[in-house]
């Protein structure tokens, strides 16, 4: 044994087999997630969203939606600060989509309008209840059909790209040494294109989120979320 491997078997953490702390909570079912979370006078929430890809929201009326018994509230943008937040947000990726849609929605099952009420049925009931006057604008389906002159604007571009592109959201260039030089001094060289599907991660609960408001005014959250701190500033900015 090595003297580097003696000092190891003296140590508290490194080296040694550490167990999860909430490992046999989830391993026994006994774990907690957000969606078993229940308060005193809880109140449901669902979101209305567009069936249609592209199209200009020429009227949101949620006067029937709010009239119904147990509705306790009925948002639109209207309700919002108007501050736009994003899945990241950096000077190369800035934030480019509102809490709720404003003037136009931009792909289908964009968040149009929200209800709080006291039940799931209730919640769903209002949401049949609100109706939205549409006007249908073109929209594309294709990424390299999208991205050419002439396609539908359905995304501002990006103020880096100066290529007569549209619906660019970003760019990015990254390159290391002489790539024309490696490329002279190679034997073989091959190009090739490679496309893969949509890939996510594999949660082990649903997406929900639980808010609630103290007397004093501090909101608590609990989401299913793996970046809290992320969640926290963008609530933060966004209300």
């Amino acid at each position: 044994m090595s003297s580097n491997d003696k000092k190891a078997n003296n140590l508290s953490y490194v080296g040694q087999r550490i167990l999860r702390k909430d490992g046999p909570e989830k391993v026994t079912g006994r774990a907690k997630y957000t969606g078993d979370i229940h308060l005193p006078g809880m109140l449901v929430g669902r979101i209305l969203r567009s069936p249609h890809p592209h199209a200009r929201i020429l009227n949101i009326d949620t006067s029937r939606a709010a009239q119904l018994n147990g509705v306790k509230a009925v948002i639109t943008s209207q309700d919002t600060a108007g501050i736009k937040h994003g899945f990241v947000e950096t000077p190369r990726y800035p934030p480019d989509q509102y809490p709720l849609a404003t003037d136009r929605v931009r792909f289908v099952g964009e968040e149009v309008a929200a209800v709080a009420a006291t039940d799931p049925y209730i919640a769903e009931e209002a949401l049949g209840l609100i109706q939205v006057e549409y006007e249908p604008l073109p929209a594309v389906f294709d990424p390299e059909t999208a991205m050419q002159p002439g396609a539908s604007e359905i995304h501002a571009t990006h103020p880096k790209v100066k290529e007569p592109f549209v619906n660019i959201a970003g760019k990015t260039e990254t390159g290391w040494g002489d790539i024309e030089s490696a490329f002279a001094q190679a034997d073989y060289v091959r190009e090739d294109r490679f496309e893969s599907h949509l890939r996510t991660h594999g949660y082990l609960e649903p997406q929900v989120t639980v808010a609630s408001y103290e007397p004093a005014g501090k909101l608590n959250v609990w989401t299913s979320s793996m970046g809290p701190f992320l969640k926290r500033a963008k609530l933060a900015r966004t209300l």
